[in-house]
């Protein structure tokens, strides 16, 4: 063989086998990167069954809540309101809940808790107006304005309301992430669903669900005061003290 002939050889034996090399390299790569995918995955599996197992057993059907003695209040958690303040169906479904179980006597009050950070936006109000409407007295009515999150809202239940044993309300798949929120502050929790119907956007509800399972699990791991606190309204007062000043709240037919 020719020394030309075998020096090019030689560099194709190199580059072939550096060619290999990379090729390994890549693969371990997308394997390690794969494994962690796996394992990252199996993770948050792990915190969304530890979250709805811990609050399956808390999860009450309506006739169910009727054996339960000395509940504080009815936390109705907030959703969209439209542009003229009434409920959304979504929303309108769990304030008609949180009404039934009032009128059958499983609290003697209501805690309406949403988003009403603007004065152009406001969920309580709404929800607040919407019971009323349904033949809750007014002073019965209890509205957070700085519920805007569920973990916020069990936050400012126990420290602004001073509730110690609450029952919540909201559709079934939220239900078990905000009984578990209020179990880990400190709440005496039971749930009740608001599912009197299917919604269109049940998957991308489903989808964002599991993902804040994963975050508030984060959160009552960490347990930040919320954006608001202020000064406590005991639940023994009238509801109407937390009603925006001025503001009357009168039953009207609901349409």
């Amino acid at each position: 063989m020719k020394k030309q002939d075998y020096s090019k050889t030689l560099a194709t034996s190199f580059t072939a086998r550096g060619v290999k090399r990379r090729r390994r390299r890549i693969r371990r790569a997308i394997v390690s990167l794969l494994c962690l995918a796996l394992a990252g995955g199996a993770a948050l599996g792990a915190v969304n069954l530890a979250v709805a197992q811990s609050a399956k057993r808390r999860i009450l059907t309506p006739e169910g809540v009727a054996a339960l003695e000395g509940a504080d209040c009815i936390i109705v958690l907030g959703a969209q309101v439209w542009a003229d303040g009434s409920p959304s169906p979504i929303l309108a479904d769990r304030v008609r809940r949180g009404v039934e179980l009032y009128q059958q006597g499983a609290a003697p009050v209501l805690l309406m808790s949403g988003d009403h950070g603007q004065i152009s936006y406001d969920e309580v109000s709404g929800m607040k107006q919407y019971a009323v409407n349904s033949g809750v007295p007014s002073a019965d009515i209890f509205m957070d304005h700085a519920g805007f999150s569920t973990y916020e809202t069990m936050y400012r239940a126990r420290d602004v309301f001073q509730a110690k044993k609450v029952i919540i309300v909201t559709q079934r798949y939220h239900l078990f992430r905000a009984v578990y929120i209020a179990r880990r502050l400190g709440l005496d929790a039971y749930g009740v669903g608001a599912d009197y119907q299917a919604f269109a956007n049940q998957p991308f509800f489903s989808t964002r669900e599991f993902a804040a399972r994963v975050k508030d699990f984060a959160m009552c791991v960490i347990k930040p005061p919320p954006t608001y606190l202020g000064e406590a309204i005991p639940l023994n007062l009238s509801g109407d003290v937390t009603n925006d000043e001025g503001v009357v709240f009168v039953s009207a037919e609901v349409p």
